[in-house]
């Protein structure tokens, strides 16, 4: 049996506030030269010194890597975003600049040494009318901000009837930051990640360039950009591919405590028609059987999983999920996915 890791809460906010108390005390000890240097009346007001925001800019989701930027900047236009960068250009010593979405990178991707973190998610002031995400039913795409949110991005297109076809299982992540990694999830067998579901770009390169980009036009910075963990520019804009959106799913699960039965089926059923979604993951002996990814078990299934997991330690699962609607509802249960 494997053994349980739990870890006091306590323990981990002492963790955590360790952390910050470190990073505040090298920041306290460092001579934060940057704020002595820019003088631009259009950003100058819009970056922030205080210790705290620095603080919070220099861990991430990963809370692995530890990289103190010297300010923080909190734009409320791209305009400000390229200022930032072409002053950066011109300065005898040129700063680091990264954007940062909701600070969910794994290995400090979106941090700065000595240099500026952007936090995009304040590019919402520049959207107060509501312009940040534009839904065209004629061409089936939106028009997305970067610093804009795939939970918000569902929400609006799908009161179009829309929806991207690629998605991540987390919502609450920056649009700009996943099209920076990749943005995976159950789709992705079928439609490719989210980042070969994007038609068009505004991005600001490094040099401060505000640039269009597609497959057609600017081709090796739109597929640079892509999956580019933010090294190639700064994303503003993402024209996203919408398709109608399902009525109705049918979620299954299926559990295995043998990997190799696993895998076979998970290759079978990606070679085959009729799925819209296919995602394996596993369980651990201290893996919560309501956990978010299994909400719908009932309690004598959740019973059931415990002694399971108890017995193997670890089970594999497959997520599968068939799209129907009114016309197909009578015949959704009659697909048959031989194995």
């Amino acid at each position: 049996m494997a053994s349980r890791c739990l870890i006091p809460a306590h323990f981990i906010v002492f963790f955590i506030v360790s952390r910050l108390m470190s990073i505040i005390g090298k920041l306290r000890r460092s001579n934060n030269s940057l704020a002595s240097e820019i003088h631009s009346p259009v950003i100058g007001s819009k970056l922030c010194y205080d210790l705290e925001a620095i603080g919070l800019a220099s861990t991430d989701y990963g809370n692995i890597v530890q990289e103190i930027p010297s300010a923080v900047l909190y734009p409320t236009s791209i305009a400000d975003i390229i200022e930032l960068i072409k002053f950066s250009n011109i300065c005898p010593h040129p700063f680091n600049v990264a954007a940062q979405g909701h600070g969910h990178s794994v290995r400090g991707q979106a941090m700065a040494h000595k240099g500026v973190v952007v936090k995009m998610p304040s590019l919402k002031k520049y959207y107060e009318n509501g312009n940040g995400i534009r839904v065209s039913t004629s061409g089936n795409y939106a028009d997305v901000g970067g610093e804009q949110l795939w939970i918000d991005v569902l929400n609006t297109t799908l009161e179009h009837g829309l929806a991207p076809v690629s998605w991540t299982d987390y919502l609450y992540l920056t649009v700009g930051g996943t099209l920076s990694n990749a943005g995976i999830s159950g789709q992705t067998f079928l439609y490719g990640p989210q980042i070969s579901n994007v038609l068009e770009m505004d991005v600001i390169t490094g040099k401060g360039d505000f640039m269009t980009c597609s497959k057609d036009k600017n081709s090796e910075l739109f597929y640079a950009v892509l999956g580019g963990l933010g090294q190639f520019g700064i994303i503003t804009r993402a024209r996203i591919f919408l398709a109608k959106a399902p009525k109705r799913v049918k979620w299954m699960r299926m559990l295995y405590s043998d990997f190799s039965i696993f895998t076979r089926d998970q290759e079978h059923l990606i070679s085959i028609e009729g799925l819209e979604y296919l995602e394996g993951s596993l369980m651990m002996d201290y893996t919560p059987a309501n956990n978010w990814r299994s909400s719908f078990f009932s309690p004598s299934n959740e019973s059931l999983i415990t002694s399971l997991l108890k017995k193997h330690g670890i089970l594999y699962c497959l997520d599968m999920v068939k799209y129907y609607d009114d016309e197909t509802i009578k015949s959704v249960d009659k697909v048959r996915v031989y194995m």
